[in-house]
């Protein structure tokens, strides 16, 4: 049954490998081995969480937009290792237009090639769409990060096309651009046979 998407409700998404919850504050001591030993994990990212001060802030900036109803950000535990592995997060969340960008993931080392990718972004996939509704999800990529764009390829998403000179990265240079890729509901059975694949 498709319900509004409420921001301050607790959603917990999992399957047999993998669940998805609300991050939390204290989950900075979940979280901080990657911020301390693997820091260039936010080498694409426009926020980093590279260090013990910045994972913090990482962390408050994703909880502040989610009070504000902007952003929904979860904490990665693979079920199979019985590990944090990471976060990922909607975000720009657009009730009245029923659209959503799904970005702001990362994975530890250990986890990435895993398939936990793609379990996860099924996952949540199926919760915009069957649960809240969502028309469309969106997805973005620095043009040179090769990893997040075979990730997204990889579960069917399509291009749509770059933005270029369209943020400054934490080093403050321009990035090469972004890339966007976009996930439909009426696409949705097509991501059913990528997941199962």
């Amino acid at each position: 049954m498709i319900q509004a998407f409420d921001t301050t409700k607790e959603y917990i998404l999992e399957d047999t490998c993998v669940l998805l919850r609300p991050l939390k504050m204290d989950d900075c001591k979940n979280l901080l081995t990657f911020s301390l030993n693997e820091p260039e994990l936010w080498k694409y990212s426009l926020l980093s969480g590279a260090g013990e001060a910045n994972l913090a802030t990482y962390i408050e900036t994703a909880l502040a937009a989610r009070a504000k109803g902007k952003e929904y950000p979860f904490i990665v535990f693979d079920k199979r290792t019985q590990e944090f592995a990471g976060c990922t997060r909607f975000y720009d969340i657009q009730l009245t237009n029923k659209t959503l960008q799904l970005g702001y993931t990362w994975y530890g080392k250990k986890f990435q090639g895993s398939g936990l990718n793609k379990h996860c972004k099924f996952l949540l996939l199926q919760f915009a769409f069957e649960q809240v509704g969502m028309e469309r999800v969106e997805f973005r990529a620095d043009n040179s990060n090769e990893k997040s764009i075979a990730a997204m390829k990889s579960i069917g998403c399509i291009e749509e096309g770059v933005l270029r000179s369209h943020s400054i990265k934490p080093d403050g240079e321009w990035g090469e651009g972004e890339t966007i890729y976009e996930a439909l509901m009426s696409n949705f059975p097509i991501y059913r046979i990528y997941y199962l694949l």
